[in-house]
C-alpha cells in the first residue's frame, strides 16, 4: 500500500486540464493507496461555508470519498488558499485536517509535513494576513457569513496572490529557505520534511543525520506529487 502526497492544484473548473487530470489521478490511487495526505492549496478558494457555495469542485468531493470507500485515509494540512475546511471535509469525508505543521509517523519514519507558507519567516506581510485569516473568530464567523462574501474573498486573495508571487520568488531564494528550515528540522531529531506551497519541485537528501527534503511542486503544470515507499520518500510526475 502506498502513501501519497499532494499540493497545490489550485483547482478552478471542471474544464481545466489540471482538474481533469486529477480526477483521472485519484482514481488511480482507489484500492492501493493507504493514505492520501493533502499538503495544501487543492483548490484555488476554499473556506467551509455551510451553505457550500463551491459547486464546482463537487466532482472532486465525490473522488476523495470514493478513496475514503476504498480503505484509504485522507490528512488534509490547510493552505492559504483553502482553510476553514468545515464540515464536509471533517464529517462527511471524515479527514483528519491540520491547520499548521505537525509531526507524522509515516513507515517508522518520523517526518515534518506542512503547506509550507509559514516557513518564510521574512515574509511579515503575508504572516499578519494568514494570522488575521486562520484564526478561531474567523471560523466561528464563517458559518453566519453570505456565500457573496466568500467570492469577494475569494477574487481577492487570487489578485493578491497572483501579483505577488513572481515578485516574491525574485526577492527570495526558496529553495534555500526550505533548505534552511529543513536543516532545523534535522537537528530536532525528524527524518524527513514534505512541504507544498513554494511550487518547487525537488528532493534533496541530507546528511548526518540522514534527511530527506521533498519539495512538492505543483499539479497546474508540474503534475509532480510525492511517495512513500518502504521508507523513503519519491518525487515523481504523472503520466497517465
Amino acid at each position: 500500500m502506498r502513501t501519497i502526497f499532494l499540493a497545490d492544484a489550485h483547482l478552478k473548473a471542471p474544464t481545466d486540464p489540471n482538474y481533469r487530470l486529477l480526477l483521472r489521478f485519484l482514481d488511480s490511487l482507489k484500492g492501493n493507496t493507504e493514505t492520501l495526505f493533502i499538503m495544501g492549496d487543492l483548490f484555488d478558494f476554499w473556506v467551509g461555508f455551510p451553505s457550500h457555495p463551491f459547486r464546482q469542485y463537487d466532482a472532486v468531493l465525490e473522488a476523495l470519498l470514493d478513496l475514503t470507500r476504498n480503505g484509504c485515509r485522507i490528512v488534509y494540512f490547510e493552505g492559504n488558499h483553502d482553510f476553514h475546511l468545515g464540515t464536509i471535509f471533517s464529517k462527511h469525508l471524515k479527514t483528519e485536517i491540520h491547520s499548521g505543521p505537525a509531526t507524522v509517523m509515516v513507515q517508522g519514519k518520523r517526518l515534518l509535513l506542512c503547506h509550507g507558507d509559514q516557513i518564510n519567516r521574512e515574509d511579515r506581510g503575508y504572516r499578519l494576513l494568514r494570522f488575521l485569516l486562520h484564526n478561531r473568530l474567523v471560523a466561528s464567523a464563517v458559518r453566519h457569513f453570505p456565500p457573496s462574501l466568500a467570492l469577494k474573498v475569494k477574487e481577492r486573495l487570487q489578485r493578491t496572490s497572483q501579483s505577488g508571487y513572481q515578485a516574491k520568488r525574485k526577492r527570495w531564494n526558496y529553495q534555500e529557505i526550505i533548505l534552511t528550515f529543513a536543516r532545523s528540522a534535522q537537528q530536532q531529531g525528524y527524518n524527513g520534511l514534505v512541504t507544498g506551497h513554494f511550487h518547487l519541485a525537488f528532493r534533496q537528501e541530507l546528511a548526518s543525520p540522514p534527511f530527506t527534503v521533498l519539495s512538492l511542486g505543483d499539479w497546474m503544470e508540474q503534475f509532480t506529487y510525492g511517495e512513500m515507499r518502504n521508507g523513503e520518500l519519491h518525487l515523481l510526475t504523472y503520466r497517465p
